[in-house]
């Protein structure tokens, strides 16, 4: 355990500040990793994956906030430890969400990206919390839109990202919303992606995994998602999704994921975009 946390120290005195793009010309960005990080083992695994195909960002779940108190609620700090080592292992950058603001410090001292959730769109002592932590420590923002929230308060929870001023990199990320249709878990708003280049400057992903809440129809969203002009994904993936602790039947497995980014890759070359 003592040589465990000595690892961890040195990966914290060595990580670079560099600056990086989450979205950046020319590319589409895609997003993987795990719903939540569930041990080493798993997380490892799931990142060697990530990497063989070629992809740039990994996400992974350390506090995750769930419906049931009853659900596994990740491993906290232990997750974060976890995600970091992985991350330099792998040479990838590391997404993860942010569930209050307490934690907004713990959690920037070990990811590049902090991930404002959907249940969290509107706690704005949040949002204010994590622009200001974000600017002074070269981070990066993920705002997904809030499940019942309309594209007005959306951008609107932006600007309490950015009230801290200075220069930071703030990404949107539609997620699906509440509808009358129960077949999906949401419904995927992909109108939402011209509409917000219309009204800002701000880049727009797109998550179909938890928009569909089925791994067979994130393939066939991934794709439209591309078509409609979204800059990039984030989508779920595990090793093995029938042994997931949260959400494994929206998860791609390793032939989905490589399947995934073949369709997307083909839709992108037509906007002259490469994934990444």
């Amino acid at each position: 355990m003592e040589k465990d946390k000595n690892n961890i120290d040195s990966l914290k005195k060595s990580a670079k500040q560099d600056d990086f793009k989450l979205i950046k010309d020319g590319y589409i960005t895609v997003i993987a990793g795990p719903c939540a990080i569930e041990s080493w083992e798993q997380l490892d695994a799931i990142a060697g994956i990530i990497k063989s195909c070629g992809l740039t960002f990994f996400r992974g779940g350390a506090y995750k906030p769930r419906t049931s108190p009853y659900s596994f609620q990740g491993l906290g700090h232990t997750g974060l430890e976890y995600l970091m080592k992985a991350g330099r292992k792998y040479n990838l950058k590391t997404v993860t969400e942010v569930t209050d603001a307490e934690t907004v410090e713990e959690i920037a001292r070990y990811v590049d990206v902090l991930q404002i959730g959907t249940r969290n769109m509107s706690n704005f002592a949040l949002l204010k919390k994590v622009g200001d932590v974000a600017r002074k420590r070269n981070k990066k923002v993920l705002l997904k839109r809030g499940w019942a929230a309309t594209i007005k308060e959306w951008l609107l929870a932006v600007e309490y990202i950015s009230s801290s001023g200075g220069d930071l990199e703030i990404v949107l990320c539609e997620r699906g919303i509440r509808t009358f249709e129960p077949y999906t878990r949401f419904t995927l708003d992909l109108s939402a992606v011209p509409v917000i280049k219309k009204l800002s400057k701000l880049p727009i992903i797109i998550d179909p995994s938890h928009a569909v809440g089925q791994s067979d129809l994130v393939i066939p969203m991934s794709r439209a998602a591309i078509a409609v002009g979204a800059d990039g994904l984030i989508v779920e993936v595990h090793n093995e999704p029938s042994k997931a602790l949260c959400d494994g039947q929206q998860a791609l497995n390793p032939k989905q994921t490589s399947e995934m980014l073949k369709q997307v890759s083909y839709i992108a070359n037509i906007f002259s975009k490469k994934v990444r």
